[in-house]
């Protein structure tokens, strides 16, 4: 996906968890898609930050994307004892079709997607250091919203 893109549909997840949201619901708001894996040792590791992220910016919508990366992956029950484990509250669709990663163009976890409220996407990063490449763009949107 290229800078300045609209937000795709989320349509396709074959299960929500913590609530379905669809790209109707979100407009007007920031939000930041998050992709990750139950296999991704990484993606794990960064579930915590993404739980900070989503508590200091109450304002900001976090919608998370399980995608699967092998047929052990594709067992919901694991994917939702995960989300409960690391307390992420926030909705998370289990993408087990690759509906939503591939209307993304995903290819990587973790990843995050920033778009601003007018649906246009502002910032995205893949892999180790995606977190931190995230907080420069994070802070420029939420900035952006708290001046309009």
């Amino acid at each position: 996906m290229r800078l300045r893109t609209e937000m795709p549909e989320l349509k396709g997840i074959t299960e929500w968890v913590n609530g379905e949201v669809t790209k109707e619901d979100l407009k007007g708001k920031p939000v930041l898609v998050h992709f990750w894996s139950i296999s991704c040792h990484m993606c794990k590791a960064s579930l915590p930050d993404v739980n900070k992220i989503r508590e200091e910016y109450p304002q900001l919508a976090v919608v998370g994307i399980h995608m699967p990366r092998s047929e052990k992956d594709l067992e919901i029950e694991p994917v939702k004892e995960t989300i409960e484990k690391y307390e992420l509250k926030h909705p998370q669709g289990i993408d087990n079709t690759h509906s939503v990663v591939d209307a993304f163009e995903n290819e990587y976890v973790p990843a995050f997607y920033l778009f601003d409220p007018e649906g246009k996407l502002r910032h995205r990063s893949a892999g180790e250091k995606a977190l931190s490449m995230l907080k420069a763009p994070l802070e420029r949107v939420m900035a952006e919203v708290n001046q309009a």
